[in-house]
């Protein structure tokens, strides 16, 4: 027989085991695991570059994912003219009213057969292209009170202080119909907090005034008297006339479309006469066209649409009537001649009617 020692009992153990663990550790299951880790492992090791983006503003955002947007500035002069008195619009060109013909469209619409809303408003939708002089430039958002000869009910709470220094200068702002008129001793009282700005949307002040009035500088900040918003000069009775019955309107950009610009505003109710509406309208796009930027050859206003709410029917009318079509050095010329004798002419029949 043989006999085995103690150190090959040992060996043979020791054999036995380590063919156990082999059998364990070489399964399918084990071998895919350690693959799936060493490929974890490779992939670390690859360096991924993250490109940096800089600030894109809000309004250039959709060009980085190619959106595109309808052009807003509309231009039908391609399509046919209507021969018709019946068409579909969207094929053909638009018509252009006369106001005229479009007030009476409107009070049509509004008769107590149809909306039932005689004296709606007359609101006006007018078209801006906000390019300025220089390319890629705009023009800022602005607002303005336009004076009209023609007075209305807004529906707006207006309630003027006015600033000024002398009997002669107050005296004539309280008759203008301004709601509270003072001098120094109103600072003070502003000063000491007695007296709220903010129950007062316009501020108006006389030049005399204008050193003392710089410490208040700071709680009016946009409501302090300058000339360019017209509530800082010598005639106080015309801008309080202006601030309490003008019509007052905004010019803003769109968001996405910098070179496109709107104004909404009203001009009247439909139970005023037509001149008067007429002439309130000529007023308002004259002001409008003052703050024309100095392009040459290039329009300033695009389109002008009459709507009157609850209709939603909204009639071109040619604003070029009013105001010259395109801007040159000699139309602005012109057109403050035009208005110096449109105001003399206007002094003239206040003397006759004397």
């Amino acid at each position: 027989m043989f006999s085995l020692t103690s150190s090959m009992r040992t060996w043979l153990v020791r054999q036995q085991s380590v063919d156990t663990i082999r059998k364990l550790h070489t399964t399918a299951v084990c071998e895919a695991a350690r693959k799936g880790t060493r490929e974890k492992a490779r992939k670390k090791k690859v360096k991924v570059e993250v490109k940096k983006v800089g600030f894109i503003p809000h309004n250039q955002r959709d060009k980085k994912v190619n959106l595109q947007r309808e052009n807003l500035h509309f231009d039908d002069s391609w399509k046919q003219v209507p021969q018709d008195n019946v068409f579909i619009l969207k094929y053909y060109r638009w018509p252009i009213y006369t106001v005229a013909e479009a007030i009476q469209c409107h009070r049509e619409t509004h008769h107590t057969s149809m909306y039932n809303e005689p004296n709606a408003p007359l609101n006006v939708h007018i078209e801006l292209d906000m390019r300025a002089e220089k390319k890629n430039r705009f023009v800022d958002n602005f607002q303005r009170m336009a004076m009209i000869p023609h007075k209305f009910e807004h529906g707006e709470e207006r309630k003027i202080l006015v600033f000024a220094k002398g009997n002669e200068q107050i005296s004539e702002a309280r008759e203008a119909g301004a709601s509270l008129v003072g001098g120094i001793e109103l600072i003070k009282d502003i000063t000491n907090g007695e007296l709220l700005l903010t129950d007062y949307q316009y501020v108006i002040a006389h030049p005399n005034i204008l050193p003392e009035l710089v410490a208040l500088r700071g709680l009016m900040k946009r409501k302090f008297p300058n000339p360019r918003s017209e509530t800082l000069g010598t005639n106080l009775a015309e801008m309080i006339e202006r601030f309490s019955n003008g019509i007052s309107y905004s010019a803003a950009k769109d968001e996405h479309q910098q070179d496109f610009g709107l104004i909404s505003t009203s001009v009247g109710t439909l139970e005023m006469a037509t001149e008067q509406l007429e002439e309130n309208l000529r007023s308002l796009l004259q002001d409008v066209d003052s703050v024309r930027p100095k392009r040459e050859g290039e329009r300033f206003i695009k389109r002008v649409l009459l709507k009157s709410p609850p209709s939603s029917e909204r009639l071109k009318i040619d604003a070029f009537r009013y105001v010259a079509e395109f801007y040159t050095k000699t139309s602005t010329k012109a057109n403050e001649a035009e208005n110096l004798e449109e105001e003399d002419i206007e002094k003239q029949k206040a003397v006759v009617a004397q």
